[in-house]
């Protein structure tokens, strides 16, 4: 596994209009549930739904000249991590869903539950709980618990901040480790360019206990075409999951 990987994914919901409170009206600097890998604010309306497709090509763009990379197309001809998400709004400002990555074979349960609604401009505050597992949920278990706090500036921008603590993060047996957990800042940004196109980013710093090699980042450009979201993301690292962004990227190359 190398570092640079480029990423392609889409993400569709339900196609809305206008902004306002209703989860269901189009909210232009916010306009989807995740950033690259780290989750927004977003809400969904209660019983809609949300599947996301995520494609990271596993070869780095670093490797060999601009003229192997182009004979492979930038990737296309090599093997990728995929990982197929779906999300449900069980509740009023809750939702919850599942998502599998093929990197482990590893399916991750998560809820998500809006506690402030500042609107455009004012702090919003979300609560976030998971557990992932690998080899289809039957080996090596990491729950995590967060919070995404986030603000808007007016329809052009927004911003996060997300503190998550992840348990068994280190793959090694517990017994053999001195640290199991690791709490990371999540840190990221999507700004409005054109009416439907974004620019994003985002970093997810370990602040304490297991953290190797580098922290994960990510930046790319989107375009949002109805209901449906279509990203072209560079990133360090292969990680969707909570567990697997909380282990890191491969290099900052």
């Amino acid at each position: 596994r190398t570092a640079g990987a480029l990423v392609f994914v889409l993400s569709a919901a339900l196609p809305v209009a206008a902004q306002g409170d209703d989860p269901a009206v189009i909210r232009p600097a916010e306009p989807d549930f995740t950033i690259s890998a780290l989750p927004t604010s977003l809400r969904l309306p209660t019983f809609g739904s949300a599947f996301r497709v995520t494609h990271r090509f596993t070869r780095p763009l670093a490797q060999g000249s601009f003229g192997d990379l182009l004979s492979d197309f930038f990737g296309m001809d090599n093997g990728a991590v995929i990982a197929l998400e779906y999300r449900f709004g069980i509740v009023p400002n809750g939702q919850v869903g599942v998502h599998r990555s093929s990197d482990g074979k590893t399916i991750e349960f998560f809820g998500q539950y809006s506690i402030l609604r500042g609107g455009p401009g004012g702090m919003e505050l979300s609560a976030l709980a998971s557990i992932d597992g690998t080899n289809n949920f039957k080996d090596s278990y990491s729950p995590a618990l967060g919070a995404i706090v986030s603000t808007q500036v007016k329809d052009i921008a927004a911003v996060y901040f997300e503190p998550i603590w992840v348990n068994n993060s280190n793959p090694d047996p517990a017994e053999i480790v001195d640290d199991n957990n690791s709490l990371m800042l999540g840190l990221g940004t999507r700004v409005r360019i054109r009416p439907t196109v974004y620019v994003f980013g985002e970093w997810a710093p370990r602040v304490s206990g297991y953290e190797p090699g580098v922290s994960h980042g990510a930046f790319g450009l989107e375009k949002r075409a109805g209901g449906h979201m279509f990203q072209l993301v560079f990133t360090n690292a292969f990680g969707t999951t909570m567990g697997q962004i909380a282990r890191g990227g491969n290099s900052n190359d």
